[in-house]
């Protein structure tokens, strides 16, 4: 585990935080036979970066101007990358045990690795392999980070430091939606350091507006 990316202290009393485990078995049952699709349902976004490996060549689907400073530069660029791709301090069963129902998987090969290997990515790839099981893999995502300009600006930042200080607005936004089957119903809401705050717990909320339809 020496390749993975340490995870903040901020996140080292969470993991004991299960009070969302099973909250879809204890939804008022008025909201048993409701559309799964209708349900307000909290994800995690790039759910996997708790485990990129700080060894990993940069994703080569990132822009040509990060490849060239990655091949110039690797102990500057790479350190620095690194800290903008953690979106997740929580491992996916710490995750699904905090409530999230909705994991943001982002999949692809590594070129200088196995043929046989898939690593899940964001920027870099994980230490974690995808298991290919029948019937094939399902790939969704939203991308909140910022651009490549900003980071080349704030070498010294990361993601973490910029997200959790502004986690009371998110809670704000996520409070204001309203789940259901119209079109600006908001029914999947992935955010980024799954346990920092009452981000589950607020999403899960949401389905009680449906109880006053």
């Amino acid at each position: 585990m020496g390749g993975q990316v340490s995870t903040s202290s901020s996140f080292s009393n969470l993991r004991c935080r299960n009070a969302n485990e099973d909250w879809m078995s204890t939804l008022s049952p008025r909201l048993w036979d409701v559309p799964l699709h209708h349900l307000s349902i909290p994800g995690s976004h790039d759910t996997m970066t708790y485990c990129l490996n700080k060894k990993s060549p940069i994703s080569h689907e990132e822009s040509r101007l990060l490849q060239l400073l990655n091949k110039a530069f690797p102990c500057i660029t790479r350190p620095m990358v690194l800290k903008w791709s953690v979106t997740q301090a929580l491992d996916v069963t710490e995750q699904l045990d905090a409530g999230v129902r909705y994991l943001d998987l982002r999949i692809a090969h590594m070129l200088e690795g196995s043929e046989k290997n898939l690593h899940f990515v964001h920027m870099v790839y994980t230490t974690a392999l995808v298991e290919v099981r029948p019937g094939g893999l399902f790939v969704a995502g939203t991308n909140l980070t910022e651009n490549l300009q900003y980071v080349l600006a704030h070498p010294s930042e990361s993601l973490e430091k910029m997200t959790l200080p502004n986690l009371p607005r998110l809670s704000a936004w996520v409070r204001e939606q309203r789940p259901g089957p119209g079109s600006r119903c908001t029914n999947v809401i992935a955010g980024d350091f799954i346990g920092a705050d009452s981000f589950v717990g607020d999403v899960i909320a949401l389905n009680q507006k449906l109880l006053w339809c």
